[in-house]
């Protein structure tokens, strides 16, 4: 399998159809079927006791299985997302970005599934995984 967008064209196409949470992300690795996507953690992500709220890990997984589809299917912006969950195994390190490691498991005509792990920045132990499933719009 070959992907069908580069970092730089799927950071082009987040700032211009996503402009609002763009700049809270950055892919530090892609090939085909995976991602990496950091989210750059400041206080609007933070919940009070300055840990990283649940909505925005999820945002980050959410993110990461957009990505990683469009990397493989190419810039389908009404790709979405019909099923999320999320297990929040341990709390996130103080003043660390979260990292998330995203695969896909199935790329279907129809449908994509992910498996996402998030990580605190530098820390062996996941803090959340997530399980995405995408619908595909038809080409």
């Amino acid at each position: 399998m070959t992907l069908k967008m580069e970092v730089a064209e799927l950071t082009d196409f987040m700032a211009a159809e996503f402009p609002q949470v763009a700049p809270d992300f950055a892919i530090d690795r892609l090939a085909p079927m995976e991602i990496d996507l950091r989210l750059k953690v400041e206080g609007r992500h933070l919940r009070p006791g300055g840990t990283v709220s649940g909505p925005s890990m999820f945002s980050l997984a959410d993110c990461a299985i957009y990505l990683a589809v469009l990397a493989m299917i190419g810039p389908q912006g009404l790709a979405v997302t019909t099923n999320g969950s999320i297990d929040f195994m341990r709390k996130p390190a103080s003043g660390k970005d979260i990292v998330a490691r995203c695969r896909l498991l199935k790329l279907g005509r129809v449908l994509a599934v992910g498996d996402v792990l998030m990580y605190s920045d530098g820390v062996d132990q996941p803090v959340a995984r997530a399980s995405m499933t995408y619908s595909i719009p038809p080409r």
